[in-house]
């Protein structure tokens, strides 16, 4: 036979069997390949192990969460007056206020069996195996059991069904309302889920018997505050700081911005070859979390008189003004994306504001903008964040807290209801007059005042950096009235035009 009938023959008699074997090969190689993840089991007693005591900031968190701790370290207690673990609790809130924090230091003090999974792990463009590993998980806690489930970013796989076309996600999610209250049952078994968006959650998974609980980390108030800048600081060699004071100017900061800025703080000490962090480490790492790292962007003359204008146009609205918080620092040093800024540092805690109050801050936001068209008679780009936080207030005042002068005693629909075209021009009409009437105060204030605004802009030529006793020495002839403080940290900032900056 021919080497070519030779070869036909071995094809005719072997090729159906290689090639069966070669889609076996291939069929194993794919599933070997498919992502698997294992349940992460987190031991009490792990070399890393977070305590009580080492979260701050969040006690009204950490008392519901001690009571389910409490239970599975003593259920007979509870048990013998018929009360029952509840089978979930969602600790929802915004991003850095210590949700995966407390889940860690209820892994390392209930004793129990604790599995860590986040929920992003579940939902692979596999069909079936996001279910599958929710049921691989339940199982593995139930064989251990007393235990807790800890899911992070649970909106991951319990968002709304029906709101996207993705049904391996809701395959994943019918399989995890089963774990959690079906026929199988949980007894013994706890799920902690963490989540920034509440509101996109599935109701089947908020509903009592699988969620049960929902406790809110929200960010810290003032005592909560320093008692975070007190567990940062333990292991750091502090000398005469004021961790108090730091606390009150950084109202509306969440622990994970506190942690950055004890850690700027001894970074600063470092790099100044200190062996101990001082007040001003700490003025300094604030300065450089809220405003941004010191630019060496090199600014024309003519530039430096403009931001210097700018910044004075701010400074002194928000010195005239009784509804903002005082000038703590004021600088044309570029910093980040902003070419000058002004830094408020409110003195306490506030949860609510007067028509008022949101009216002085918008005043004080175009002030800048306002001082540019006294002194120049034209305006720049570098009011471009402040206009941006300008219309972000003017249109919650309208939107949601019905502030306006014609709809004051209406709350109007929510974006996307069934609203008419009049009534949206209505709103238009009514955010764009409250924005005229913050320009035409801003113009009023500065023109009345034209003398402080250039010994201030003059000052800062000089200076380039304005304290608050710079400030104060400048406004001494000036009565002005009692700050209040909002309960909030802001920059007004003139911005460079290629980024933008948010405060």
């Amino acid at each position: 036979m021919s080497l070519w009938d030779q070869t036909k023959d071995f094809i005719q008699t072997w090729g159906p069997s290689i090639f069966m074997t070669l889609i076996v090969f291939f069929l194993w190689r794919m599933i070997r390949m498919m992502p698997s993840t294992k349940p992460q089991e987190i031991k009490p007693d792990s070399s890393v192990s977070i305590k009580w005591d080492d979260v701050a900031g969040a006690d009204e968190a950490k008392a519901e969460l001690q009571e389910v701790v409490d239970f599975l370290r003593d259920p007979k207690r509870f048990k013998a007056l018929g009360a029952k673990v509840p089978k979930g609790i969602i600790l929802h809130g915004p991003p850095g206020t210590g949700k995966t924090l407390l889940a860690k230091a209820v892994a390392n003090e209930s004793g129990a069996q604790f599995f860590a999974q986040s929920a992003s792990s579940f939902v692979e463009m596999y069909s079936g195996l996001g279910a599958k590993r929710i049921r691989r998980l339940f199982r593995e806690a139930r064989k251990h059991s007393p235990a807790i489930v800890f899911i992070d970013e649970i909106d991951a796989v319990g968002a709304v069904r029906g709101s996207d076309n993705n049904s391996e996600r809701e395959q994943t999610l019918n399989q995890l309302l089963v774990e959690m209250d079906g026929f199988a049952g949980s007894n013994e078994l706890v799920v902690i889920a963490a989540s920034n968006l509440l509101e996109k959650l599935d109701p089947a998974l908020m509903r009592p018997g699988r969620l049960d609980r929902q406790i809110l980390v929200g960010a810290p108030d003032v005592n909560g505050r320093e008692a975070i800048l007190k567990v940062h600081t333990r292991n750091k060699p502090v000398a005469d700081v004021d961790l108090a004071t730091i606390a009150r100017h950084t109202a509306g900061l969440t622990g994970a911005d506190l942690a950055n800025i004890a850690n700027e703080a001894a970074i600063s000490a470092a790099r100044g070859h200190r062996s101990t962090l001082n007040q001003e480490d700490f003025n300094s790492s604030l300065e450089r979390v809220v405003a941004g790292m010191q630019s060496r962007r090199r600014l024309t003359e003519h530039e430096r008189r403009v931001i210097a204008f700018h910044e004075s146009g701010h400074t002194l609205c928000s010195e005239l003004l009784p509804g903002v918080d005082r000038t703590h620092k004021v600088s044309i040093v570029p910093r980040g994306t902003a070419l000058g800024y002004m830094l408020h540092f409110p003195e306490e805690d506030r949860y609510l504001k007067t028509r008022t109050e949101l009216l002085d801050q918008m005043t004080v936001l175009l002030g800048g903008r306002a001082a540019e068209q006294l002194v120049f008679g034209a305006v720049t780009t570098g009011a471009s964040d402040d206009l941006k936080q300008v219309a972000q207030i003017s249109r919650a005042m309208i939107h949601e807290w019905a502030m306006g002068t014609s709809v004051a005693a209406l709350q109007l629909a929510a974006e996307g209801g069934a609203v008419s075209d009049r009534t949206r021009e209505l709103r238009d009409a009514e955010q764009q007059h409250l924005a005229d009437e913050a320009m035409r105060r801003a113009v009023k204030l500065l023109t009345s005042h034209r003398a402080h605004l250039n010994e201030l802009a003059n000052a800062l030529l000089r200076q380039e950096v304005l304290e608050r006793d710079d400030i104060e020495r400048i406004m001494a002839d000036v009565e002005t009235p009692r700050r209040v403080a909002n309960g909030h940290l802001w920059v007004a900032a003139a911005e460079a035009t290629d980024v933008q900056q948010t405060s």
